[in-house]
């Protein structure tokens, strides 16, 4: 199925779709040139099939060809960080050691 990530601002998240069903969310807060991300989920129906990695990577990579520095105060997107860390450098050098980095 067709697999997308789209920026819904109205309701300050990033959703993935599978298809045109709603698979899941990563919950941000915007604040001048700083992205929040807050919490993360997928429906356990569209669960095991690595929706919440694309997601990420979607989401991260949308706030970095926004020039978005990234706070990542969701433990999903904080670890997933942690798994690829060639996206560390999206989060501020002086914020780094609050979220493990």
């Amino acid at each position: 199925m067709d697999q997308r990530v789209v920026d819904s601002p109205d309701k300050s998240r990033f959703e993935i779709y599978d298809g045109e069903l709603l698979a899941g969310f990563a919950e941000y807060h915007l604040f001048r040139d700083e992205i929040a991300f807050i919490h993360t989920e997928i429906d356990p129906a569209f669960g095991g099939r690595g929706l919440g990695g694309v997601l990420a990577r979607g989401a991260l990579d949308a706030a970095r060809d926004a020039g978005l520095s990234v706070l990542p105060y969701c433990p999903f997107i904080r670890a997933w960080i942690t798994k690829h860390p060639d996206y560390v450098e999206l989060v501020p050098e002086a914020q780094r050691a609050r979220f493990g980095f």
